[in-house]
Order: C-alpha cells, then sequence, then structure tokens
C-alpha cells in the first residue's frame, strides 16, 4: 500500500510516503510548503498522485493553524483522489519515535501539550528523574524540565520530531478524509471569549 503520510501541528511540518512499510521519501520543512513537499516526495518515488492508495495525517494536539493545514490538505487530497485517510495523534508519533521518552508539545501560552493528551503548565510535569522528555515543548522549557530531572536529548536529535514515517505505521481505521478530527488538547481561543 502506498501511503502519504504528513503532520503539520508542530513549528517543523514532517512529511512520509511509504510502500509496503518501507519509507520512500521524507521531508522536514514548514506547514506552508507542505504541497511542495508532497510533490517532491511523489516525484523522487517515480510516483503520482493517482498511485496514492492511503493518507496518514497528524491531527494534534499542536498549533491550532498547523494542525488545521494538515486536515485540510487531507481533506482535499481525499476528495480529489478518491483516498482514504487515518488520523493519528502528534503525540503518539512522537512516542513512536523514541520509546520510553515523554512527548511534549509546546501549546504556546506557556504551557504544554503531553499524553493524554493535556495541557499544562511546564512546571507542572513533575518528571522521574532520570525520564526523557522529547520534542519541542522539552526543548523550549529544556532548562526546567532538567532542573526537575529530565533529561532531554540535544536540539538537533530526530528524536524531537514527530516523524511522518511513524504516521504510516501506526495508521488504521482509514476512512473519509473529511471525517478526521483535530486533537486541539483545550477549548479553543474563540469559545473562551465568546464565553467571557
Amino acid at each position: 500500500m502506498l501511503i502519504l503520510a504528513f503532520d503539520t501541528a508542530t513549528d517543523r511540518a514532517t512529511s512520509a510516503l511509504v510502500g509496503d512499510g518501507e519509507v520512500l521519501g521524507e521531508r522536514v520543512s514548514r506547514a506552508a510548503t507542505l504541497l511542495e513537499d508532497v510533490d517532491a516526495l511523489l516525484r523522487q518515488a517515480g510516483a503520482h498522485a493517482g498511485d496514492l492508495e492511503a493518507l496518514a495525517v497528524g491531527t494534534g494536539p499542536g498549533s491550532f493553524t498547523g494542525t488545521r493545514i494538515g486536515l485540510a490538505v487531507a481533506r482535499g487530497l481525499g476528495l480529489a483522489l478518491g483516498v482514504p485517510a487515518a488520523g493519528v495523534s502528534t503525540l503518539d508519533a512522537l512516542a513512536a519515535g523514541a520509546p520510553g521518552a515523554v512527548p511534549v508539545i509546546d501549546a504556546k501560552r506557556l504551557e504544554i501539550f503531553i499524553p493524554g493528551p493535556r495541557v499544562l503548565a511546564p512546571a507542572e510535569l513533575a518528571p522521574a528523574p532520570g525520564t526523557v522528555c522529547v520534542g519541542n515543548g522539552a526543548l523550549r522549557y529544556r532548562e526546567l524540565l532538567e532542573a526537575a530531572g529530565a533529561e532531554i536529548p540535544p536540539d538537533d536529535d530526530e528524536r524531537h520530531l514527530p516523524r511522518a514515517r511513524f504516521h504510516a505505521e501506526l495508521a488504521h481505521d482509514f476512512g473519509p478524509a473529511e471525517l478526521l478530527e483535530p486533537i486541539y488538547g483545550r477549548v479553543p481561543d474563540a469559545q473562551q471569549v465568546a464565553a467571557r
């Protein structure tokens, strides 16, 4: 099965083309260049969009805008190509790339997303001494987490990226792309404002 996988929920978007479990190509960029990355992956593999059989898409939590970009691209491609899609948590993809580590995504507003998903202040994480934390939230709050006893790999360690190859590996329950739902991890700002 030829699967196009991508995640745009964090500050660094990842994409991969996976054929029968083999990674045919991978890219790391920004959400704004996702379609360019998809085109490059297909050309690199000598494939065409019509060859795709499924999509595996990061559903967050992470950046609201980034998550929406990924879902919009998935819905557009799913409709145009007539292929099914499966959503994969960005936290789950991070965990798959760093077995035993705690995935930590920057939630902005001085908060982080952790498995659950839960949103909390970085000081509330309280990792056990020696716990490895990965992700852009672990990088942003390195000093605080290391002071609490966590171990954070170097900034350029690939375990900090939600690699799209893991989305393809974790994807199941493929269905219509328009049914994919984002994982926001907290109430959207617009709802908070409206509640005031």
